[in-house]
């Protein structure tokens, strides 16, 4: 693979911690025993950004051939003589194979770019393991979450983070002048410590996801018993009619503009009750219980989720008419209209129903869009702050009620037709509505000058309770100090 564009790193030279004293380290000899996949990479990586690189292989003469001209491929031990820095790309199980070479690599720094394969799979980290095989070496965790095509294709999206952390602070600063010459962004994670917790990140699947993810199958499971309950079982059981037709298709659009309903909802109401604790206890700095924090943290993944159900629902909606039942029952519809010689069936307030449910279903799905956008990092950091805040909560909060709007034009005057009660249970979107109701009327609630006023004095630092401290001139001349509440 050649360099090309590679040469040139899209990120600029960009300091660990702020720290402005690490400066660029290409033209260095770097070291890389290992020639699998990863050693590859890292080779083409460091030989496109300036660095003479020398790789350790135990069959140099089969393995050259797989490294870029640039790099010299030589013996383990030939390699580690030339260089101080060290990339050791070999799996935990191979690093006993090292320990011939233990008095070649003493005072050599030596990176760790392992992975396990699963998550706490030793009791320590790959990391403190070669460090206590090779107790006369420094070594620093790194590297280990960036893939082997990162590597190859350089860090183009802009936002690539080489997590790093050692004893040595002279060992992790070598490697962060490394890491930035190759276009990255180095990290300081602290000691060796927390190198476990470094090989664990790239282990994970979707952590910040799995609860959202829980929540919405929740929901649809729930809902979609409901509806096929309603739809399929009681006519089936009262009316003697097949319809389980209906099941992959019908009551799945059904079911999914609720998830995405009450899933929106959720994604305001933490803020709704933490704006009540706040108002309850006259202070922010009262920490929230642990499952309200957990809310606040995961209100982006319940967002876009949301937005994906509403999607998949606009698409199922797009193909009703495409479905085969749906044509049978146009053609009868139109012989029981021939045979009873109707001329017209225009219902003109059923129009008007549907003409409103699609146009603001539109509507909504378009904001719903743009918060997801918004969401996304590369759009989120060119917004500042004002206009993120004004995307997600003001345009979020209209959207919310545009979808209460879509809803209720859906539900019109079924919810007072006691043919709609199936089984006793009330029309779908009638329980899709608590949420969401409860939501917007609590909104409109803090909005009153009284509430509005409380809650921002609150957010600004003022406390219920909280005494201040004032100084009096005495009669004699001295000044005396005293006590007063807030509340005062």
């Amino acid at each position: 693979m050649s360099g090309g564009d590679m040469a040139k790193p899209l990120l600029g030279h960009r300091s660990m911690e702020g720290d402005p004293s690490i400066t660029p380290a290409a033209g260095r000899t770097i070291g890389v025993l290992g020639s699998g996949d990863f050693a590859r990479s890292l080779a083409i990586r460091l030989v496109c950004s300036g660095f003479k690189v020398v790789v350790g292989s135990r069959n140099p003469k089969r393995k050259a051939g797989l490294f870029p001209s640039a790099a010299e491929v030589t013996f383990q031990a030939e390699a580690v003589k030339k260089t101080d820095v060290i990339f050791v790309a070999i799996f935990r199980e191979h690093y006993s194979t090292l320990c011939d070479l233990a008095d070649v690599l003493a005072g050599k720094i030596l990176v760790d770019v392992s992975n396990n394969t699963e998550i706490n799979h030793n009791k320590e980290s790959n990391a403190e393991y070669l460090a206590s095989l090779f107790p006369a070496c420094t070594v620093v965790k790194g590297f280990n979450v960036v893939s082997a095509w990162t590597l190859q294709s350089g860090a183009r999206d802009g936002n690539k983070q080489v997590l790093i952390c050692s004893n040595n602070q002279e060992a992790k600063r070598s490697v962060a002048e490394i890491a930035q010459a190759m276009g990255f962004t180095p990290v300081d994670m602290g000691c060796m410590s927390s190198a476990c917790e470094i090989e664990n990140i790239p282990l994970r699947l979707l952590p910040a996801w799995k609860i959202p993810i829980f929540l919405a199958l929740g929901l649809f499971l729930c809902f979609f018993t409901y509806n096929l309950v309603r739809q399929v079982i009681h006519p089936y059981i009262r009316e003697q009619k097949n319809k389980f037709y209906k099941i992959p298709v019908e009551v799945v659009n059904t079911t999914l503009p609720c998830v995405a309903y009450v899933m929106l909802s959720l994604v305001y109401l933490p803020g709704v009750l933490a704006a009540c604790s706040q108002l309850y206890y006259g202070t922010k700095y009262r920490r929230f219980p642990d499952w309200l924090d957990q809310w606040l943290q995961h209100r982006k993944q319940i967002g876009l989720l949301s937005f994906f159900c509403a999607a998949l629902h606009a698409v199922y909606s797009l193909c009703l008419p495409m479905r085969r039942s749906h044509r049978y029952q146009l053609i009868e519809t139109a012989v029981k209209q021939a045979v009873e010689k109707k001329m017209n069936i225009w219902v003109e307030e059923e129009v008007w129903r549907m003409e409103i449910y699609i146009s603001v279903g539109i509507i909504a799905l378009g904001l719903l869009s743009l918060l997801a956008i918004t969401s996304l990092p590369s759009i989120a950091n060119s917004l500042n702050w004002r206009e993120f805040s004004f995307i997600q909560s003001t345009l979020g909060f209209i959207a919310l009620v545009i979808s209460t709007l879509h809803t209720l034009t859906y539900g019109w005057s079924r919810a007072f037709d006691e043919n709609q009660y199936k089984f006793y249970l009330p029309p779908t979107y009638t329980l899709t509505l608590l949420v969401p109701c409860t939501v917007i009327l609590a909104k409109v609630v803090f909005n009153l000058p009284c509430i509005q006023q409380r809650l921002r004095r609150i957010r600004r630092g003022w406390e219920k309770g909280r005494y201040v401290k004032f100084v009096l001139p005495s009669a004699t001349g001295e000044y005396s100090s005293g006590e007063t509440s807030s509340n005062v």
